[in-house]
């Protein structure tokens, strides 16, 4: 469970949707080819207090020049807004994002494909988000006005953004300001409020494989469980889409043969160098499998709900903080 945790706390930070608000207001750029070095250039997320360096930066640089026949370099960015814009501008060919990251990406130039992105050992490849009852207090999502729900802060992605970009202008009437949903300080206590009977639901969170049919269990599921819930008493009234872990993209413009070989090694790197493996992913121990635009569909959902809230953010109303 710990593990657990700390995934979902690299998916659902606060800074993610900081991120997201700072970011989609900045002008639309084109990239363009401005290294002169001819190396492929390679961008990622700098360890939190680690300055300009990532662990095993020698062996990762080793790694890619042998799988792409070519000098590479890094640029090892301070944060998602750094890399995003040197992404943009052409200083780097490829780089690793989180999902919310790569919907900003996307949305600012249009100029990026995802080419893969990681999985969990037990098959899990993001999140969904979750509305979980106990001894059927809350009967179905449409009753949801007449019922106490549990909710995050709004900078959680699972339970906050996620439900409100997909359930606005549904009968359930999720939405800002309305009287049912109870605002939580945290996640945790809003699972405990379901858990000790101060709410009859609670926007959660589940790890997701891509089968939208599959039964859930883990994250919020598996947390009441903890805290003393019987599990023949929850239920779980609605999920999301998925929300799939972030991609690793490249350029549109990039070489097709690097390209390609860039592909087959990410694909096969967990099987034929673990070691390196985790040094590029840390987080996720499954291995990487192939994706395109269409796989981060409900991250620019929540994106577009973001952005269209940004003026309500600016009065304090759904002001995200990073």
């Amino acid at each position: 469970m710990k593990l657990r945790r700390l995934r979902l706390q690299c998916l659902i930070g606060a800074s993610l949707m900081a991120l997201a608000l700072s970011t989609i207001a900045l002008a639309p750029a084109r990239a363009e080819t401005t290294g002169k070095s001819g190396a492929f250039r390679i961008g990622i997320l700098a360890e939190p207090g680690a300055g300009n360096t990532v662990p095993g930066l020698s062996q990762l640089t080793r790694a890619f020049s042998m799988a792409l026949g070519q000098k590479v370099e890094f640029l090892v960015a301070p944060d998602y807004t750094a890399l995003i814009e040197a992404q943009t501008v052409g200083r780097v060919d490829y780089a690793a994002y989180s999902a919310m990251a790569y919907a900003v990406v996307d949305e600012k130039c249009g100029c990026v494909e995802p080419l893969v992105a990681p999985t969990d050992a037990d098959g899990a490849v993001g999140v969904r988000s979750v509305l979980v009852t106990r001894d059927d207090k809350l009967p179905s999502l449409a009753a949801m006005p007449s019922h106490r729900i549990a909710v995050a802060p709004r900078q959680n992605l699972a339970g906050w953004q996620l439900p409100r970009a997909e359930l606005a202008g549904t009968p359930s009437a999720f939405a800002e300001g309305a009287t049912f949903l109870e605002r939580a300080e945290t996640a945790t206590e809003a699972e405990a409020m379901l858990a000790d009977g101060r709410a009859d639901a609670v926007f959660g969170w589940a790890p997701a494989g891509a089968a939208s049919a599959e039964t859930v269990s883990g994250g919020t599921v598996a947390r009441l469980i903890e805290a003393g819930v019987p599990e023949a008493a929850i239920r779980v009234i609605w999920k999301s889409g998925l929300l799939r872990y972030g991609p690793h993209a490249v350029l549109k413009s990039i070489d097709p043969e690097a390209k390609r070989r860039l592909g087959v090694f990410l694909t096969n790197l967990k099987g034929q160098s673990p070691q390196i493996y985790d040094l590029l992913e840390p987080k996720h121990s499954g291995g990487f499998v192939a994706v395109g635009r269409e796989d981060y569909a409900v991250a620019r959902t929540i994106l577009k709900a973001v952005s269209e809230a940004e003026p309500k953010a600016d009065q304090g109303r759904d002001k995200v903080t990073p």
